[in-house]
């Protein structure tokens, strides 16, 4: 036996109870992502009332609008390892308070390049946030339980995508876009603050109670180190980027261009537009929620810990698509929505199962780093998605037919990518890939 060897301890019950604290972290981080990703819909909200404004046709308008996601695809690889290195505390802390000084700034925005620098800051700013909190999972769930806590997390985003639309659409008309940029940069203040007052990370005892052998398995791989340049050389981190990036393509033509759409092609105002945009957001939060319960039930079954990633993600995938792609030729208002809403559904039904596959993959020291990898695939796909669809509607009189037909093309990709190539971790750094 390894003198690593960690046997499950016996807790009083005040021990017990400090372990409950994980599910109160999982709760704030709900809330933080509630608010980071409020900060992330401001634009979109005010969309055409700032092009309004600053004069800025279809085009520029995407141009702005992919200027958070082109830094924050490329900020998350240092972000990886940063949160790897340094701890989810100090980096979810220094994240939420860079990103709300971001916000509160960009209120004071006089010009197009005022706030397309904004915007770049806000991306870098936000990076260390989904991986600080896939690094919070890992070290208080074990495998079996990180599908359900990981999605929970994720659901953060969507509750934000849902109430943006009409809380910040509020804000706008009461207080003005600048006004609706500094309350939500307060917000992010309160959160920062918060956050270092209450976590800590797990003690040794509170991890042989949460993971039994899987902690003392941990303690033994964490000492072959794996460098983070390293893990490119595994053919699972390349098709886990271009999957991410079919399926955040998507995604994100919803989060930037749906309030758009629902006013000028559906003929809807911008107070009507604001409850409209939300449906779809509220099926993307049972969305998260049941991918991630899928994946943990078919755990529990037994089936394979990556298999039960991949069919959600898949399936959730496939789905999408298949209700995307007739949105481009169906001409009724409530059956177009309802497409609309079943398909940003089930394209969140990956979405926690794809960190959640990142961590399960990847070897103990780089688990934050392989999901901010994986992430900036994605956000490579969220950065061109709004400069595809401005540039589409500029060339077409902003007819959305041709956005629709990538969005549901490149979720088919995606399924592919991780149903047909991501395969089981490698057994060892050296092996470029192992067997299903």
């Amino acid at each position: 036996m390894s003198q690593t060897t960690l046997e499950a301890p016996v807790l009083s019950k005040a021990e017990k109870k400090t372990v409950r604290i994980r599910w109160f972290l999982v709760g704030f981080l709900i809330l933080g992502g509630v608010v980071n990703y409020l900060d992330r819909s401001t634009l979109s909200v005010a969309n055409t009332t700032i092009a309004q404004e600053f004069g800025l046709n279809a085009l520029q308008m995407g141009l702005l609008l992919s200027a958070f996601s082109w830094p924050y695809a490329i900020a998350n690889l240092p972000a990886g390892y940063l949160v790897d290195k340094f701890g989810p505390k100090k980096m979810f802390a220094f994240a939420a308070g860079a990103w709300s000084l971001v916000s509160i700034v960009t209120a004071a925005a006089n010009s197009f390049g005022f706030l397309y620098a904004a915007r770049v800051a806000l991306g870098i700013a936000e990076s260390p946030f989904f991986t600080s909190a896939l690094k919070v999972n890992e070290r208080w769930f074990n495998k079996k339980e990180r599908a359900l806590p990981v999605s929970l997390v994720n659901t953060g985003s969507q509750i934000a995508n849902a109430i943006a639309p009409p809380l910040l659409t509020f804000l706008l008309l009461t207080m003005s876009w600048r006004g609706m940029f500094i309350i939500v940069g307060v917000l992010g203040v309160v959160i920062a603050l918060v956050w270092l007052r209450i976590y800590r990370d797990p003690t040794l005892k509170e991890q042989a109670l949460i993971k039994g052998a899987e902690a003392e398995a941990r303690i033994v791989a964490s000492k072959e180190k794996v460098a983070w340049g390293q893990l490119f050389k595994y053919r699972n981190t390349w098709f886990m980027i271009l999957g991410a990036f079919g399926i955040f393509y998507t995604v994100w033509v919803y989060l930037t261009w749906l309030p758009s759409y629902l006013q000028t092609a559906r003929g809807f105002s911008l107070a009507e537009s604001g409850w409209l945009a939300s449906l779809p957001f509220l099926c993307g939060i049972i969305g998260v929620i049941f991918g991630g319960w899928l994946s943990g039930r078919l755990v529990g079954r037994g089936v394979n810990t990556v298999r039960a990633r991949k069919i959600p993600i898949v399936g959730g995938a496939l789905l999408a698509a298949a209700a995307v792609l007739p949105v481009a030729y169906v001409d009724n208002t409530a059956l177009a929505i309802v497409l609309l809403s079943v398909g940003y559904f089930a394209s969140q039904v990956p979405i926690g199962c794809l960190w959640t596959l990142a961590s399960d993959i990847a070897p103990s020291n780089q688990v934050a780093s392989l999901g901010a990898i994986q992430n900036f695939g994605g956000f490579i796909g969220a950065a061109v998605a709004p400069v595809v669809t401005g540039a589409i509607l500029t060339s077409t009189g902003g007819n959305y037919t041709l956005v629709f037909l990538i969005g549901g093309v490149l979720l088919l990709v995606g399924a592919l990518s991780y149903g047909l190539f991501v395969k089981e971790r490698p057994a060892a750094p050296s092996e470029p890939l192992a067997t299903a």
